[in-house]
């Protein structure tokens, strides 16, 4: 079996505001640990497959810092798109290219560039099995995470009829609920969906032929031209596109500390907590304060008797927001004048 990895790592991330910015967004800021979180997320996977077959999809605009970041990585396996087009565009052109160099039976592992893993020896052995079961059922794999807490941030995935190895069918994906619904798919077995995947090229570049239009024309007519395929084809997610259209989508369950940090009120469960359960990262003293993030680039943070904040400071800006409020940033930079969100 011959493996590739690659890793999403396109967006602006502008949920991290204001240290997130399109020229460094936030793949490229370390917000979990003292690296960028896009080099964490390649180094985890290196042991697994070498930089010759490891392809990194990013924007355009971001394809010289990805190189900078990780000069292992030749520069034709970094991706650089010329639109957003969603992530059945970005994964069916990667399944094209590594069909081309290593046929059609070679296996993709797909992963974000954006995640926390808490246990990385139990993600890769995680990622070995689907890969592994993937080429052997010759089926479109997804690992579902064991829920930790019925949090309607995510989507989730119900599990049908069992295939081996702890491996189900998916019965179903289901888009985020409210936490009630929440809480009862975690309480009737259901997964969370993580966007880990696992196939061989050649199965997801058949379903995508036979099952989503808004890709298949493009990727015929393009050839091997980048720009003549993201011209044209149609922007739509892989899960919607491929998996919820198949009838030969697997799920395999994963428990390895997974988190798609998303908001700067992740931070508070992936990053390490003070005696006053704070999650601070730079110069910044907290005293009878509880719960908060704070994220200091170079300007001294006090805080003094005040609780689940975030507080966000760097060259003479700072934010300050509620966690509860911080997956609500699109609002403020909306009303933000010209002047403050520069």
């Amino acid at each position: 079996m011959i493996r590739w990895n690659v890793v999403l790592a396109g967006g602006i991330g502008s949920r991290f505001w204001p240290l997130s910015t399109p020229e460094r967004p936030k793949q490229l800021l370390p917000l979990v640990t003292d690296a960028p979180m896009l080099l964490d997320s390649i180094d985890r996977l290196r042991p697994s497959a070498p930089p010759e077959r490891t392809l990194v999809l990013t924007n355009a605009s971001l394809r010289d810092a990805v190189l900078q970041l990780d000069p292992t990585l030749p520069p034709d396996n970094v991706i650089a798109e010329p639109r957003p087009a969603g992530t059945c565009a970005a994964l069916a052109w990667a399944a094209k290219l590594i069909a081309e160099r290593d046929g059609r039976d070679a296996v993709m592992v797909c992963t974000h560039a954006d995640w926390a893993i808490g246990d990385a020896v139990s993600f890769r052995s995680t990622l070995d099995h689907a890969a592994r079961v993937a080429f052997e059922e010759q089926s479109l794999v997804t690992v579902g995470i064991v829920p930790s807490r019925p949090d309607p941030g995510f989507g989730y995935i119900q599990q049908g009829s069992d295939v081996r190895d702890g491996v189900r069918r998916v019965a179903r994906f289901a888009e985020k609920p409210d936490r009630a619904t929440a809480k009862r798919m975690v309480q009737e077995g259901y997964l969370w969906n993580s966007g880990i995947f696992a196939w061989r090229v050649g199965d997801l570049l058949e379903e995508i032929r036979l099952l989503t239009p808004e890709v298949q024309p493009a990727l015929e007519a393009a050839g091997d031209r980048l720009e003549a395929f993201f011209a044209q084809v149609k922007s739509v997610a892989i899960d919607v596109g491929v998996l919820e259209r198949s009838t030969r989508v697997l799920v395999l369950p994963g428990a390895f500390g997974w988190d798609d940090v998303g908001t700067w009120a992740a931070l508070h469960r992936v990053r390490a907590h003070d005696a006053q359960d704070n999650a601070m990262l730079g110069p910044s003293f907290a005293c009878h304060a509880t719960g908060n993030v704070v994220h200091a680039d170079g300007i001294r943070v006090v805080l003094y008797g005040v609780q689940d904040l975030v507080v966000v400071a760097r060259d003479g800006l700072v934010m300050v927001t509620t966690r509860e409020q911080a997956a609500d940033l699109k609002t403020l930079l909306d009303a933000l004048p010209p002047e403050m969100s520069d």
